[in-house]
């Protein structure tokens, strides 16, 4: 079958142009339409609860499920019926997640200083709520990469995932769900699982924290309810992926990693950065002759017509600089110095060096969390990580050293302030009438 090359990416030359902002396309920001409509489902959850999540999960996923949780016996049964091998992978892809998170755990510290005694540590929530998506796919994988991280140190871990169109979730995110330790499933998923766990509903009980990709709509729903729950600072939105290569490794490498997470669906992002227009005009035909045979060609196609670009830079440099305008949730650098971007990059979700390191092995098995910054969040943001599910605690212990050498400090910023009581809890200990020689720097 001949190829037939179309307009895959499309071409943005910024070699010789000093300032990029506004020649580089930008993803079209969130319309306030789907922000309402994402709001009516948040608000009919708070107040309908179960009665809500009915009426939205027949409109959007076709069927009811018989019970919002899944009983324990069909996570259970849903394990014998998962392929072997296919458990063996995800038992294998859970080991390296648990042990990449445990390693993030939070020590104890303590510090002393001038008889003050500080302890701090990361406390766990009591209660995380992990958010799959479904309906187009299973994503097992994203159920380990929420759950694991949260069991670090949780007690209570809620997965939502939405059901098909018969009212169930899939065998193999029931498997990875049991293999996480997830006790509590429930058949529910887009803005108002998101509603659900945030509120509460008569089925399901409120969370603390809510993680987890999914579509524009639920990341828009966590946004939404920020502050009734924690919510990572991330926007865990569509899958986007930058490639940037010289063209020293094969054409095909580039273009199999673009279409990685251009499969996703549309709304994400794929975008080719090099400085070699030769490596340019291989890697987008090596791209069309890969979609022939793509099981998910008008998905990828879709991404590709929205937010498909190969962009032509003068070098490593303006390379780098075209990744931290856009902070991508995935880079790759395939190039024979791939030093000379990443040492530049600030901005990205996940990078990952040389040939012979795809993106999926970040996806499934290398053990950081595979839920990353989207939309340009990489410019304040990271993977998920342990610590969205802990929040620093500490306590303070003064002895009379202590009492004495900053009481008097104290007692004067309070005065300074306006503060009365302030200065005088420490006046009724015998100390801040004045600043003692010398107890400022010891």
């Amino acid at each position: 079958m001949p190829v037939v090359l179309g307009v895959v990416l499309s071409r943005v030359d910024l070699r010789g142009v000093a300032d990029i902002s506004g020649r580089l396309p930008r993803p079209e920001p969130v319309s306030e339409g789907s922000v309402a409509a994402v709001r009516e489902i948040v608000d009919a959850v708070r107040a309908e609860g179960d009665a809500a999540l009915a009426r939205y999960t027949k409109q959007f996923d076709g069927a009811i499920p018989s019970s919002w949780r899944v009983p324990p016996t069909e996570v259970a049964a849903a394990r014998e019926r998962v392929d072997p091998s296919l458990r063996a992978a995800l038992e294998a892809a859970a080991d390296s997640i648990a042990e990449f998170h445990r390693g993030q755990a939070s020590k104890e510290q303590t510090h002393k200083r001038q008889g003050i005694t500080i302890r701090s540590w990361e406390q766990p929530v009591g209660r995380a709520g992990c958010y799959v998506p479904g309906g187009r796919a299973a994503y097992p994988s994203t159920v380990l990469m929420t759950a694991l991280p949260a069991r670090a140190g949780v007690e209570e871990v809620v997965l939502c995932v939405p059901p098909d169109s018969d009212g169930m979730v899939a065998d193999v995110s029931l498997v990875a769900a049991a293999i996480a330790g997830v006790e509590e499933v429930y058949a529910v998923g887009g803005a108002q699982a998101v509603a659900a766990m945030a509120y509460g509903t008569e089925s399901v009980g409120a969370v603390d924290v809510i993680v987890g990709p999914g579509n524009v709509h639920v990341a828009i729903a966590k946004q939404l309810v920020a502050g009734a729950v924690g919510v990572p600072a991330a926007f865990a939105g569509p899958s986007e992926v930058v490639v940037v290569t010289d063209g020293t490794v094969p054409a095909e490498y580039a273009a199999i990693d673009l279409i990685v997470q251009a499969e996703h669906g549309p709304d994400g992002l794929a975008w080719l950065i090099t400085w070699d227009p030769d490596a340019a005009d291989s890697v987008e035909k090596a791209v069309a002759e890969l979609l022939l045979d793509a099981a998910r060609r008008d998905d990828i196609a879709a991404t590709f017509s929205r937010s498909g670009h190969t962009v032509l830079v003068d070098g490593p440099e303006a390379a780098a600089e075209v990744v931290d305008f856009i902070a991508p949730e995935h880079l790759q650098v395939m190039a024979d110095a791939p030093e000379a971007v990443i040492s530049r990059v600030r901005n990205a979700g996940a990078i990952f060096r040389g040939p012979l390191s795809p993106a999926s092995i970040g996806d499934y098995v290398a053990g950081p969390s595979h839920v990353l910054p989207t939309n340009g969040t990489a410019r304040f943001a990271g993977a998920l990580s342990v610590r969205d599910f802990t929040k620093p605690m500490h306590e303070i212990t003064v002895d009379s050293e202590g009492l004495a050498a900053v009481g008097p400090h104290v007692a004067a910023i309070a005065d300074a302030e306006g503060l009365e009581a302030h200065a005088q809890s420490v006046r009724l200990r015998g100390i801040g009438d004045k600043v003692q020689e010398g107890s400022d720097n010891e």
